[in-house]
């Protein structure tokens, strides 16, 4: 899954929503069961994502909604496989390529008149 944010120090909820293609309240959901995604939180309440909470998404989406993990299992996945997070960087990184590979093939693919 590659993720769209742009380059700052901090995204709100619905940035992070938006990005993922999910509900913020999913997100919430998420943070309640997963002690690795701690946003910082201001005194109205509102989240706010450190590129660290970002990559610990990324990992928790992978497992749950592309692996069809439990919560359950993907806690546990967590928290035993050491190489699941090298996994999923690999993958984002295979997935990166092959969208340039396709660009790349589409910008040699001109109609012929």
């Amino acid at each position: 899954m590659h993720v769209e944010l742009p380059d700052k120090l901090y995204y709100s909820i619905g940035e992070v929503a938006a990005a993922f293609k999910v509900n913020a309240s999913l997100i919430r959901f998420w943070e309640k069961e997963f002690d690795v995604i701690s946003p910082k939180k201001n005194k109205k309440g509102n989240r706010y994502f450190t590129q660290e909470d970002i990559n610990n998404l990324k990992l928790i989406y992978h497992l749950v909604k592309e692996r069809g993990y439990t919560l359950e299992g993907a806690k546990t996945a967590l928290s035993e496989k050491e190489n699941i997070r090298g996994e999923v960087e690999l993958l984002a990184r295979l997935e990166f390529i092959r969208s340039e590979l396709v660009k790349l093939k589409e910008s040699f693919d001109v109609p012929e008149d």
